[in-house]
């Protein structure tokens, strides 16, 4: 707690180590100088600068060994603390060759006056002396190492945090996309169906009561169908819906059962030996064979659709051919051949649609499924 308040309030410590230093280099000067008058004031300018250490500490360290020097030439007695904190701050604070250089050169220039004060045979007295100061250095060169290596830290958990951010963003957004592409295969593939059925019912109204019952009743069959998808969707997004199975390979039956009530004669066909699909693959498939079948009913004025899936052992190919109106099939820039296209990219696999040369329009696509 007190060295977290002491963080946050430098200019007290800095303060504080102004007042002791200046007490204890005047109280040398006053005690040991023969000329207080002199080694007073000069104490106190070897004090002075260092309310501005961590501001300027190269220059800082100079204006503290200048008036060293002049204590040790004139034969007073001096005090370290000053160019010891100096050097502390030139450590912590400058990077570690600018520090180097400085306090190498304020080691140097110290060492003379020392060494002369001291005399011959005192060696071990200077280095001491100059080891003192060393490690002064080396404590604050130790702090600056330890607060980059803190605020290192600090920048790479900022950074993951942002990028954590940034990947659910991203997640939000392809889910909401995933979402969008659903509702439009449902939505689009059902009015299509309803239209149709709807049409049906009308032109066999009056002649036959019968086929337009039926077709009401595949209204309503299909209409039920794709409210419990939507609620299932939107359910997924306010997060109050059970989960349920995304439809597959395994519900193109019912699907087809929708379509040829509606009036289109479609047939499956399966080869190879049918193997469990991924699960994004399997609704990827049903969501292509159901986009191929609207955009028939809506667009292709056919009256058959043929549907392949040749199974393979490295993935699943896939067609949808009717007999069609190609013209009238779209010219391959639509929304729903758009998210057939990527969904069928979204696996690394190739999709093509376009009329066929002896009539018709055919959807084509690969998924590969790895072992």
């Amino acid at each position: 707690m007190v060295i977290n308040w002491l963080q946050r309030h430098p200019r007290i410590v800095d303060w504080a180590l102004f007042l002791i230093a200046l007490a204890t280099t005047v109280g040398a000067a006053a005690a040991h100088h023969g000329r207080r008058e002199v080694g007073i004031p000069i104490a106190v300018a070897a004090s002075l600068p260092l309310l501005f250490r961590r501001q300027y500490p190269v220059p800082v360290l100079a204006a503290t060994v200048v008036p060293t020097i002049v204590i040790l030439a004139v034969g007073g007695e001096y005090n370290p603390l000053p160019v010891g904190i100096a050097l502390y701050t030139v450590g912590a604070h400058c990077d570690r060759r600018t520090s180097l250089r400085a306090g190498a050169v304020a080691l140097a220039v110290l060492a003379v006056p020392l060494w002369t004060r001291a005399g011959l045979g005192n060696e071990l007295r200077l280095l001491g002396q100059l080891i003192g100061f060393a490690v002064a250095w080396l404590i604050g060169d130790s702090v600056r190492s330890r607060r980059q290596y803190t605020e290192a830290l600090e920048e790479r958990a900022e950074r993951l945090e942002r990028e954590r951010e940034t990947e659910a963003a991203r997640a939000v957004a392809e889910e909401q996309a995933r979402i969008g592409r659903e509702l439009h295969d449902v939505i689009a593939h059902s009015l299509s169906v309803i239209v149709v059925q709807a049409a049906a019912a009308r032109d066999v109204f009056a002649a036959r009561p019968e086929r337009a019952a039926e077709a009401l009743e595949n209204i309503e069959n299909t209409g039920r169908g794709a409210l419990t998808e939507l609620r299932r969707l939107l359910g997924g997004i306010r997060g109050d819906a059970p989960f349920a199975p995304q439809p597959g390979v395994g519900d193109l039956d019912d699907l087809v059962r929708q379509v040829r009530g509606a009036g289109l004669d479609v047939t499956v066909a399966i080869e190879g030996r049918q193997a469990a699909l991924p699960p994004a693959i399997d609704l990827s498939v049903y969501r292509v064979v159901q986009e191929a079948l609207t955009n028939t009913l809506k667009h292709a004025h056919a009256s058959r659709a043929e549907v392949a899936l040749r199974y393979a052992t490295d993935g699943l190919d896939l067609e949808i051919h009717d007999n069609g109106t190609a013209a009238a099939n779209g010219s391959g820039a639509g929304n729903g051949l758009i998210g057939m296209r990527e969904r069928v990219a979204l696996f690394g696999g190739s999709f093509a649609a376009g009329p066929d040369p002896g009539g018709g329009f055919t959807v084509t696509a690969r998924f590969p499924v790895g072992e």
